[in-house]
């Protein structure tokens, strides 16, 4: 690890009292900017939605690597100090007794997802050894998924062994990724072209069994503090009922469809939670639009399904300026209870395609999570928590799909 690295994370007083300069001066650019198109940093940086040009993608690695090192694959990751989870616990101190929340998705066969071929699919099959089963079961001498497709697989209908051991183990035969229901981007999932985080080439670590850069096994498990900024209680509070709706499926509030989250939005919502700071380096700052509403779990084997077309095919979220402050602030993750966090109307975006996510992962070294459910910390007030996740220890992979948790404790 590089000296300069370390010299940042010295806590000592001078660095303590820099912070808290720094924070009063984003929150007062971000006051005076905001409404008006434009919002800066102290270090001068803009907080635009001005579309970035191949010609700035090459210094990029640059400001990366100046911070982390030539060869990170961390990005931000790295805020993540010991001493950034020993703050992080205090929120849990002086309060009543903690709470664990699971911040996932409930997992299940046939869960909508983006789009592609190979396409990304959830299709869990049950092996069965030891017994005879009843239902559709296919020896496993027999079995294929391309024409067993609902089938289970019996292994052998007898037990091992004199004490009679059977055992059931799950197979995914018709493919699968972490890249589905709730799921952790990694810094190898987007770039720009050839061009990955820190500088990475895209031709120079993929290989077929993964990325050789980049991949899951560079992440390791965090501790570290959480923000909500609940949109959806923000707009409840207002009264601004033009942009919401109640969900079909369950009769939940939901952001409407393309709605663009502002740094309006985001000031407004700390102020109305009482959360006097705002997301820092090594924080997580995640969304809740109420989005996960819209998914019909009945209608998930039916394709057309009008609650779960739309559920995929659009969704509220924030865009450039906001993703620019949030980098400017070195969060170590950025997520939302949507499937892609950006919002995705074409008047907003142009011919643009998932922007968001190359200024978070490929410039800034951020990761992305999606289908992080918050509704549960919302409504206990849990505006400020403690976050915690173990992502999938697998090499090459470009994401995990372990469900975060959240520790949370109210006076």
């Amino acid at each position: 690890m590089r000296p300069d690295f370390l010299r940042a994370h010295l806590h000592s007083r001078r660095e303590v009292l820099g912070l808290t300069a720094k924070a009063a001066a984003v929150t007062a650019a971000m006051s005076a900017g905001i409404g008006t198109g434009t919002a800066t940093a102290s270090s001068g940086e803009e907080f635009t939605d001005r579309m970035f040009t191949p010609d700035e993608v090459g210094g990029w690695a640059e400001r990366t690597a100046r911070r982390y090192g030539r060869d990170d694959q961390r990005g931000t990751w790295n805020e993540v100090t010991p001493e950034r989870t020993r703050q992080a616990l205090r929120v849990l101190e002086g309060r009543g007794p903690v709470r664990t929340y699971n911040l996932g998705e409930l997992m299940q066969d046939n869960f909508p997802a983006f789009a592609g071929e190979p396409p990304r699919v959830l299709r869990q099959r049950l092996t069965v050894f030891g017994y005879q089963p009843q239902g559709d079961f296919v020896p496993a001498a027999n079995y294929d998924p391309r024409t067993h497709p609902e089938s289970g697989i019996l292994q052998s209908p007898t037990p091992l062994g004199a004490n009679t051991i059977s055992f059931h183990e799950e197979r995914f035969p018709h493919g699968g990724t972490y890249q589905i229901a709730t799921q952790l981007d990694n810094l190898g999932h987007i770039g720009v072209g050839e061009t990955y985080y820190n500088g990475h080439r895209g031709p120079d670590i993929a290989t077929p069994r993964g990325l050789a850069k980049l991949g899951n096994e560079h992440l390791g498990p965090i501790v570290t503090r959480g923000v909500l900024y609940d949109i959806v209680g923000l707009k409840l509070a207002q009264g601004a009922r033009t942009d919401l709706f109640r969900s079909p499926v369950n009769g939940e509030w939901v952001l409407r469809d393309h709605y663009r989250i502002t740094l309006t939005d985001m000031r407004d919502a700390l102020r109305r939670q009482g959360v006097r700071r705002e997301p820092g380096p090594g924080d997580v700052a995640l969304f809740r639009t109420g989005w996960t509403h819209l998914l019909n779990r009945d209608g998930f084997d039916d394709p057309q399904d009008p609650h779960n077309r739309r559920y995929i095919t659009a969704e509220p979220g924030i865009y450039l300026r906001e993703a620019r402050y949030l980098a400017s602030r070195r969060v170590a993750l950025v997520g939302s209870d949507t499937w892609g966090l950006e919002v995705l109307d074409p008047a907003v975006t142009g011919q643009n395609v998932f922007p968001v996510h190359q200024v978070l992962l490929t410039q800034h070294g951020i990761r992305i999570g999606e289908g992080v459910r918050t509704e549960a910390l919302a409504a206990d007030e849990a505006f400020e928590f403690v976050y915690l996740v173990t992502p999938q220890f697998h090499a090459g992979s470009t994401a995990s799909n372990t469900p975060p948790a959240a520790l949370a404790a109210r006076p």
